[in-house]
């Protein structure tokens, strides 16, 4: 099964689930280590759990990353029309399902997030 992480303990993933929606779309970006050895089955599990995700009201996308080398780190990021569409998604019964279908100490950091208007730089 995995294990959920907080990177901010001050304001834990349930928690920025639980958050105001204004309507604007966010993005997870959840970040897993895998067990050593079991990176094509966190892939696997990964799969399955966004295919169910996909196929939810509100999903805009989804792109999983990994770093290189033999690195056991994969990123998922994934775009949800609005904060209630993911909050959803997160608490249909069949995606928590597959969370026990992660192999022994997977480890996830989710995060949600907003684009950021960086003059200069980037818009929002």
């Amino acid at each position: 099964m995995i294990q959920l992480n907080d990177l901010d303990r001050s304001t834990p993933f349930l928690a920025q689930l639980q958050g105001p929606d204004d309507g604007r779309p966010v993005t997870l970006i959840n970040t897993f280590l895998a067990p050593e050895g079991q990176v094509d089955e966190v892939i696997d599990v990964w799969r399955q759990d966004s295919l169910i995700m996909k196929a939810q009201p509100g999903f805009v996308s989804a792109q999983l990353y990994r770093g290189t080398a033999d690195s056991r780190v994969l990123t998922n990021v994934a775009v949800w029309e609005t904060l209630t569409s993911l909050k959803d998604a997160f608490a249909r019964e069949e995606f928590q399902g597959t969370l026990t279908l992660y192999p022994d100490g997977s480890l996830s950091q989710p995060v949600v997030t907003r684009a950021v208007a960086v003059p200069g730089v980037c818009v929002a």
